[in-house]
């Protein structure tokens, strides 16, 4: 949708009208105010030389489909009243300029530091007009005391408690540049402080021509959105003029709606995450740790927009960022526990069926939003059913292995919904995920770190496995992969390699990777696999070496070629074994095994 913002030369000073009188305030979602004591100094004495500080944008309100809550500027009193206009870019500046020129009461701040501080702002005229003096030097913080000490307090530097101080230290309050009547009163004060000398007559004229002229006179770019800009529109133009903050996210904005139905999304997010996360579960992993609350709401919205369109409400299902933003309270009230429900189960199936344990090794946060909201649908009964957890299992580790869950993954969403729940019911499907998910035997020498959701799936399908650990024989369960924190390391080891001079692409590659313990791994250390499969023989009393084979081969590994050293040979093996896994876990074949390319990358066929 095209948007047509009207742009406008704005006085200043009637923008902190509007702001004090409330006309204009804050959308809900917008952050705290938390600009510091320098930051403030900085943009008055900006204000005070005519500086441009850029423009100020604004949404028009009254959109009876964006009714976002409101409230007002920080340091405005008393003011209760619907706004004209809400404030989307320029609430730091244009709350710094109020509560320093147009509020009595001293500025709630902070230092560079972050300490709690409250300050006054003056103006040195001799400073101000002074060439040679920079501006900033010329805006002077005050303490709330309006005192300057020194000396641990002891000693008062400067003092500006009265009028007739401020008179004589040429001092100019900054929070009466924009009443007239002040202004003028406190120029015949300072007049007859000096007894009516011209030459003080000409210094306060030059300083009112130069500076409070420039202030009072100070015109600010506004750009003003129509109150019929869209709810996706609203939220894009902040996150662009958002750039310098913490970009606005959908989660603010639908908070800010819900706000207007007396509802605290926030709050109750504080209480979905705690279910989510399981905290205050017997036995707890952080699996879940990493699901946001946008996540959360995406989740909710697609699990609706299915409903809606089996009710036939609907002729699609969506989840795009313009679907969640258009969430309904209510069907976020009635839908919210059927999905919280579905992500327990989500969690049972990774944690029981698919060995998926801690946050480090779930492949895809992303996925889990439709797999969460297909067992929504499904339910537990259904989902604990061995057909249900075998059409799951396929699909999610298409999903993993195919990597198809890396970019803009909306449209997927809808489709394995749809997808997913009528192939468990028994009823035709197009399955696009499962069709999509293709995996190339060359990919293998490609997943070099965990940083690759197809690394992370191998390694999860090893653990599914029941892999074995070479030196204590434990299988990577639950409760192990917590209390001895197996990690990934190489099978040939690194300093072995680069000593006999194998390629990196390939040592490094998870062909030559497993999921071991911390002692084994120490006990492999840099040796030559004859030397530390001898070892570790050694070291684990009536360890026998068929034993040791066993284990060994549990993860897939040709014991034979791994104890004489023969890379090449166990490479070529242990990359078959690896493609088996993946057939097996996909339920379709890696097509390419003997394909020219593949031979070409490891010199072997891997049919």
């Amino acid at each position: 949708m095209i948007i047509s913002p009207q742009s406008l030369d704005t006085n200043l000073s009637q923008l902190l009208a509007e702001v004090k009188s409330g006309s204009m305030q804050l959308p809900e979602f917008q952050r705290d105010w938390t600009w510091d004591d320098n930051r403030i100094r900085g943009i008055i004495a900006s204000l005070s030389q005519g500086y441009p500080m850029g423009a100020i944008m604004r949404l028009q309100y009254g959109n009876p489909d964006i009714q976002f809550k409101y409230r007002t500027i920080t340091g405005v009193k008393g003011v209760s009243v619907k706004p004209e206009h809400l404030i989307l870019d320029g609430q730091q500046r244009l709350t710094s300029i109020y509560q320093a020129t147009s509020s009595k009461e001293p500025v709630s701040t902070k230092t560079e530091k972050g300490k709690a501080i409250k300050r006054y702002y003056y103006l040195s005229m001799e400073k101000c007009l002074d060439d040679d003096e920079d501006r900033f030097d010329a805006v002077l913080s005050i303490p709330e005391d309006r005192k300057i000490k020194e000396n641990f307090d002891r000693d008062v530097k400067l003092d500006l408690s009265t009028r007739e101080y401020e008179y004589e230290n040429k001092l100019f309050p900054v929070n009466i540049v924009f009443d007239s009547n002040a202004v003028m009163d406190w120029f015949m004060g300072y007049m007859t402080h000096y007894g009516m000398k011209p030459e003080a007559m000409d210094e306060f004229k030059r300083f009112q021509a130069d500076v409070l002229n420039t202030i009072s006179g100070y015109k600010l770019p506004v750009i003003t959105l129509d109150k019929s800009t869209p709810r996706e529109a609203v939220c894009k133009v902040f996150e662009n003029v958002n750039t310098g903050g913490v970009p606005l996210t959908v989660f603010e904005l639908v908070t800010a709606t819900y706000a207007t139905r007396d509802f605290d999304l926030r709050k109750d997010w504080v209480q979905c995450r705690n279910t989510i996360c399981g905290f205050g579960d017997t036995l707890r992993t952080d699996l879940f740790d990493g699901i946001d609350e946008t996540t959360f709401l995406t989740t909710v919205c697609l699990y609706t927009s299915y409903l809606n369109k089996q009710s036939g409400k609907t002729n699609t299902i969506s989840c795009k960022k313009k679907d969640v933003l258009g969430l309904p309270y209510e069907s976020y009230i009635a839908n919210r526990d059927a999905v919280l429900v579905g992500f327990k189960i989500a969690k049972e199936f990774l944690l029981r069926d698919q060995c998926v344990f801690r946050q480090r090794d779930l492949p895809y946060t992303t996925q889990l939003i439709p797999l969460a909201a297909i067992c929504a649908v499904l339910g537990k009964s259904k989902c604990n059913e061995p057909n249900t957890i075998k059409s799951l299992s396929r699909w999610y580790w298409c999903g993993i292995l195919g990597e198809m869950y890396g970019g803009a993954n909306e449209t997927s969403y809808a489709y394995d919904i749809e997808d997913m729940v009528e192939e468990v019911n028994g009823r035709p499907n197009a399955m696009h995920t499962i069709n999509s998910a293709v995996f190339s035997s060359t990919r293998l020498l490609t997943l070099q770190t965990r940083l690759s959701a197809a690394y992370k799936g191998i390694m999860a399908l090893l653990y599914k496995e029941k892999c074995r650990d070479f030196m204590n024989n434990t299988t990577i369960d639950i409760v192990n992969s917590m209390l001895e924190s197996p990690d990934i390391h190489h099978i040939f080891p690194e300093a072995y390699c680069e000593k006999m001079g194998i390629k990196r692409e390939r040592y490094n590659s998870i062909i030559n990777k497993t999921p071991i313990l911390p002692a084994t791994n120490r006990s492999i250390g840099g040796n030559a696999p004859s030397e530390y499969l001898g070892a570790i023989l050694k070291k684990v009393d009536g360890l026998t070496e068929n034993e040791l084979q066993a284990r060994v081969e549990s993860h897939f590994i040709n014991y034979a070629e791994l104890k004489a050293d023969d890379f090449n040979g166990y490479f070529i093996d242990r990359a078959k074994s690896l493609l088996n896994l993946i057939e097996k876990a996909m339920n379709k074949p890696v097509t390419d095994r003997d394909a020219e390319n593949t031979l070409d990358q490891f010199g072997a066929s891997l049919a």
